[in-house]
């Protein structure tokens, strides 16, 4: 079943269980109606029959509620796995603007993630992202910021690999999770709570109390009430309102902290749940899946966190105008309070591992999609060997029909391409097609090839410099400043086991053409002398010559474009050797821009 059948499924079903909700509705209000009509022809017989009858009425009428809600849950729950379907399906006709573009990772200063596009619109992480908490969207983008090493990287490829035809586990968990938008703040704010110290746990005249004022107020309301003035009344609830009073700064603290948690955390709870169902075998998932299950408490971490949820909505009765008599008898604001950090005292050390471990597979079920998404990629294989390889490497953002895939070998020790092209040959979109192949293969995503063999490489690129007017520094002062940071990083890695591969586009664009030659010899000799490797892409068809003066170290390759009768033709794809065709002129003129 495709996701077009799936998405007009889901949408049945869902119609479906409206129609029922419907019923349910009439139902309940003609059984309200019969039910009261009953009560009131039993109190004419006699009160016992109908008081009973009350009873029974009542009870039957809360599980119709319950029943009802479940079905109206049902029932969103299958419209947001219809909404999930529709999406993918237009995912696989690349458009997937809908997904949240990562925008907040953006970091200008990256070694390669605003040069690649990893984040922002119309950018790999919108295209992989399907998270739905802010630990995996935070998971995620680390993945792609961060290089694994080759064990986590295998780790991860055999856990998306696992994953990746479980569809109908994603799409239940992803639906589950769009129930309710996620705010990173919700966490750091019950980190916080988390941290407080308690007031009302661990203090044993505080227990005492909370057993003896209800007992207290109970009995005053019964013997006080009827008998005595109201004056003695006040006085039997004068304990209960001197202690809320003391405690009051404290409850509101715990709220501030709290008070938008309880629904939060009941999705959390669901999440959680799907995750502790989910059948799994490899290594990873097993461990991420112990987090949840392993514990010396009663039950597992959903139910605590729907227990920390349920806490939490007790505690926000206090909102309702007629808490303040729950308060006033039993204190109610402390009996939850109690019960809240007596559970933070048991959970404390837990929750931060599993928030960790959800996100994490918040995350794998994310690349997972990706996975299945693209049954034609491949997963790369890491080895120790400074070598790279690869076939048909495409960029994945560009539609498979439209997609050239290219072939590379090159040793990652030493070694320089000089890439070479006329404009609009291709050269900047390959240099992205390779790093974002490298980015993603690091993070133990599947690539966009047909084979990627690999070491481990840290990619620093030099594509896109602008001026930084906050620093007062042009273009070019900005550029040196990246290429300094990125010799930096070559020095630090060299006779390290992990290299720099470094992708550059057109180098030292803001001088005159003869500095620019002499600059671009310079670095390139720089790169080589401390052990990296990868391409620059040039212009500048002199420094070609470098190919003869070091054998074996650098070599030219270029990207062509062929010109018959006034008109472009574009292959994209890589050969070896020196660019022999020049368009600018003809790409002028057809701007209307005179070139005579």
């Amino acid at each position: 079943m495709n996701y077009q059948e799936r998405e007009n499924h889901f949408r049945q079903v869902a119609d479906q269980l409206k129609k029922r909700y419907n019923l349910l509705s009439l139902g309940r209000l003609l059984y309200f109606v019969v039910a009261v009509a009953l009560i009131i022809f039993l109190a004419q017989q006699h009160w016992s029959l109908a008081l009973g009858w009350a009873i029974l009425a009542i009870a039957f009428f809360l599980w119709l509620i319950l029943r009802h809600r479940k079905v109206q849950e049902a029932e969103q729950h299958h419209r947001r796995l219809a909404e999930v379907n529709r999406q993918e399906q237009a995912a696989l006709d690349y458009h997937f603007t809908e997904f949240p573009s990562g925008e907040q990772y953006v970091d200008p200063l990256h070694p390669y993630s605003g040069d690649l596009d990893l984040f922002g619109p119309y950018s790999i992480f919108q295209f992989c992202n399907r998270t739905v908490t802010a630990a995996g969207s935070n998971q995620l983008a680390e993945w792609l910021q961060v290089a694994a090493t080759p064990e986590v990287v295998r780790a991860r490829q055999q856990a998306v690999q696992e994953l990746g035809p479980q569809l109908d586990w994603r799409q239940h968990f992803r639906a589950h999770g769009l129930a309710q938008p996620d705010e990173q703040a919700y966490q750091l704010a019950l980190q916080k709570w988390m941290d407080e110290p308690f007031f009302v746990y661990g203090k044993k005249w505080m227990r005492w109390a909370l057993w003896l004022l209800p007992i207290w107020g109970i009995a005053a309301l019964i013997v006080i009430v009827p008998n005595y003035p109201l004056i003695l009344v006040l006085l039997a609830v004068l304990p209960a309102a001197l202690l809320l009073r003391q405690t009051l700064q404290q409850v509101n603290r715990t709220l501030e902290y709290t008070a938008k948690a309880e629904s939060w955390l009941l999705r959390y709870g669901i999440l959680i749940q799907q995750i502790e169902k989910l059948a799994v075998k490899t290594p990873l998932l097993q461990y991420l899946q112990g987090h949840f299950r392993n514990m010396e408490a009663q039950f597992g971490a959903s139910q605590a966190i729907r227990q920390l949820s349920y806490f939490l909505a007790q505690l926000n009765v206090r909102n309702n105008p007629f808490a303040i008599f729950l308060n006033l008898i039993g204190v109610w604001d402390l009996q939850w309070v109690y019960q809240l950090e007596k559970w933070k005292a048991q959970h404390r050390e837990d929750l931060p591992h599993w928030f960790a471990a959800l996100g994490e597979m918040d995350a794998l079920s994310s690349l997972a999609n990706l996975h299945y998404n693209q049954p034609d990629w491949v997963f790369p294989v890491l080895h120790p060997e400074a070598s790279l390889s690869a076939t048909q490497l495409g960029h994945p953002l560009i539609p498979g029909n439209r997609r050239v895939g290219n072939d590379l070998q090159m040793p990652t020790h030493q070694h320089l391409k000089l890439l070479t092209g006329s404009n609009m040959a291709g050269k900047s979109t390959w240099l992205r097609s390779l790093g974002v192949n490298l980015v993603l293969a690091q993070a133990g995503a599947p690539v966009c090839a047909q084979a990627l063999n690999m070491p481990p490489l840290l990619v620093f690129t030099g594509m896109r410099t602008q001026d930084d007017l906050s620093a007062s520094a042009s273009s070019f002062y900005a550029e040196l400043r990246r290429l300094r940071a990125m010799l930096d990083a070559v020095i630090a890695q060299q006779g390290q086991s992990t290299g720099v591969f470094f992708l550059l586009d057109e180098i030292l664009k803001g001088t005159n053409s003869r500095d620019r030659h002499q600059g671009s010899r310079a670095l390139m000799l720089q790169l080589l002398r401390h052990g990296s490797a990868g391409f620059i892409a040039t212009h500048d068809l002199e420094l070609t010559a470098m190919e003869a003066e070091n054998p074996g170290l650098i070599q030219n390759v270029c990207m062509e474009v062929a010109i018959e009768e006034d008109e472009l033709y574009f292959d994209y794809t890589l050969k070896p050797g020196i660019s022999q065709s020049f368009n600018a002129s003809l790409l002028m003129r057809r701007m209307g821009i005179g070139v005579d």
